[in-house]
């Protein structure tokens, strides 16, 4: 079987789906790969390194397209790109199904398969094939690092014979994925760190990071059964404004992180909010892309507001492409594997797996 990728538009998305390690891999199940001349050159990946390897580059997308059964991708290609696939063929990529439903049912009308990756059920057989865990690993690390750069004091305490510098007070909000990894990198590099979030369970997690856990008194466990934030009820959004408004009087850096999926995100920094904030302070919004968790965000842009700088990029993983991508294509690859039958070299879409059954658009 042939697997093809061609690449995003890079001022956007930087990451590719397959690495040269990736592709040696697929090559050994017994895939032939096709890939456009200097596929992954912005990384560092030569031509040579997937030529020598056994890949065939090609000139274009079409050429590409043409010769792939399956194409994976980072996202869902452009109109034009879409309007060159054929029948029976497989799209595997993060599709963003809920958001992209018309394209992808048009898709499905033509008979081409499409597996969308954020779609994979929370279970202990998909953990080495769930991207939104690996890239929101490396997100939240990246976002601390971010703020901490841009933030104008020393992050740890530093006692000197001259006097003695605080700790920066951080606090993350949301405590997924990405915001555990933000409190743990924070804590390594010396700050306080507070964390809240709408789920219960994310307490011990928090607190077993070294970070202090804001609990809304009363709280319910806002927590769906794949493990996902779901929406707080009125009386949970009064309790958590007036707990969060006390406490970011002592705050200096916010990393937000809260995502419902499919929805726009929460507002949980409110306007009346940033008059306890202090003027120096920064915010790093990673739901930015989805609305931001501020009343201020704005998508690519630094916004001041009372002395309070919001950063909110769209795609902070652009700013670690390599890590990223090597994360990506395994966890892809990982898929391909569960989804292949090698004995008979072709794709075997069994519904009775879980992992085929959520992925697959319908």
């Amino acid at each position: 079987m042939h697997i093809g990728s061609f690449l995003e538009n890079k001022s956007v998305e930087k990451r590719l789906a397959i690495t040269p390690e990736i592709a040696k891999k697929y090559i050994s199940l017994g895939f032939k790969l096709s890939l456009p001349i200097g596929y992954g050159a912005h990384l560092g990946f030569d031509d040579k390194e997937y030529k020598n390897l056994g890949v065939e580059l090609f000139n274009n997308e079409k050429d590409i397209i043409d010769n792939s059964e399956i194409i994976i991708q980072l996202g869902l290609p452009d109109d034009e790109k879409l309007s060159l696939f054929k029948e029976n063929q497989t799209l595997v990529g993060s599709l963003n199904a809920i958001s992209n439903s018309e394209k992808l049912n048009n898709l499905k009308k033509k008979k081409i398969n499409c597996f969308s990756l954020e779609l994979l059920p929370r279970i202990t057989r998909a953990q080495s094939m769930d991207i939104l865990s690996s890239q929101a690993n490396l997100a939240g690390y990246k976002a601390v690092i971010e703020a901490f750069q841009v933030y104008e004091k020393a992050i740890p305490m530093m006692m000197t014979a001259a006097g003695t510098i605080p700790a920066a007070k951080v606090l993350v909000v949301g405590a997924g994925v990405a915001g555990l990894q933000a409190i743990a990198t924070a804590k390594r590099m010396g700050a306080i760190v507070f964390a809240t979030d709408v789920r219960m369970a994310s307490k011990e997690q928090v607190e077993s990071l070294g970070g202090k856990f804001l609990t809304v008194e009363g709280a319910e466990n806002l927590e769906t059964e794949g493990g996902y934030a779901k929406e707080a009820t009125e009386d949970f959004k009064k309790k958590q404004e007036e707990l969060l408004s006390e406490t970011l009087k002592k705050i200096d850096i916010i990393i937000c992180t809260a995502l419902i999926p499919g929805k726009e995100a929460p507002k949980i920094i409110k306007e009346d909010m940033f008059k306890n904030l202090q003027k120096g302070s920064i915010i790093y919004d990673l739901a930015a892309i989805q609305g931001g968790n501020t009343v201020f965000t704005e998508v690519n842009k630094t916004v001041e507001k009372d002395g309070v700088k919001i950063l909110g990029e769209a795609n902070i993983l652009n700013k670690l492409p390599v890590s990223a991508s090597n994360l990506y294509a395994k966890n892809v690859f990982n898929f391909i594997s569960n989804l292949y039958d090698k004995e008979n070299k072709k794709l075997n879409i069994n519904l009775e797996d879980e992992i085929i059954e959520k992925t697959l658009v319908k």
